[in-house]
């Protein structure tokens, strides 16, 4: 018996090899794309590809303008960090405030009208920015929440947010993907892409995409081509 599970689908490589774990344990997948007023915008393209290649039961795109307030480099003016020394004990100028939280939240309620219990996301806390709502203690805190915050909780059901690349590196999670037969050449990473989609390549999340295959042993197809 197959059970459904909703999915936060970025379009980036991280959420297509969460996505696809969970998928071949067995899950029905239903997949929610964010646009929330980021400047890599194109990347919900790539939701899209990745959402068709997954065969998903269902893809939902949704406006959260989080824009409004600002915040961060990635809905706002200021610019986007590159050519930098990551330090992962700092939350970078890219961290969007409260962005999973809110995520999460919208997830919860779809998965709560389909009968749905489980939500997937592709945070991973050790070898990433260290953007706060990656970290292991906010999917524990936001499991209990999900406990109180909605009907089936309080009569009795949990939820489990399936976290499965939350301590792969990046190498790691390329490799599993690439043994999935994922094709990263559908995905987009990079945080400050030109207008024609192009990386460009000295971004954090550019930076450790490219280390990430380099050490996998593999070519980013995105680049390839």
């Amino acid at each position: 018996m197959a059970f459904d599970a909703v999915v936060l689908l970025s379009g980036g490589l991280d959420s297509y090899t969460a996505a696809a774990m969970v998928q071949r344990q067995g899950f029905t997948l239903h997949a929610l794309s964010v646009r929330y007023g980021q400047r890599h915008a194109i990347e919900m393209a790539a939701a899209r590809a990745v959402a068709q290649s997954l065969g998903v039961a269902r893809h939902v795109e949704i406006d959260v303008d989080l824009s409004a307030f600002g915040g961060s480099s990635l809905t706002g003016d200021t610019p986007v960090p590159k050519d930098r020394d990551i330090d992962r004990a700092e939350i970078p100028s890219t961290y969007v405030p409260a962005r999973n939280t809110v995520f999460l939240s919208i997830a919860l309620g779809w998965a709560e009208v389909l009968g749905a219990r489980d939500l997937v996301i592709g945070v991973n806390a050790r070898d990433y920015s260290g953007y706060p709502d990656c970290r292991p203690e906010f999917i524990e805190a936001f499991e209990r929440l999900a406990s109180v915050a909605t009907a089936a909780g309080v009569n009795g059901a949990s939820f489990t947010v399936h976290t499965p690349l939350i301590q792969m590196t990046k190498a790691e999670i390329i490799t599993t993907g690439l043994s999935l037969g994922l094709d990263y050449g559908l995905t987009h990473s990079c945080y400050d892409p030109a207008p024609d989609g192009r990386p460009c390549r000295r971004c954090d999340s550019c930076v450790l995409r490219a280390l990430g295959f380099a050490e996998a042993g593999a070519i980013d197809p995105v680049l390839a081509s």
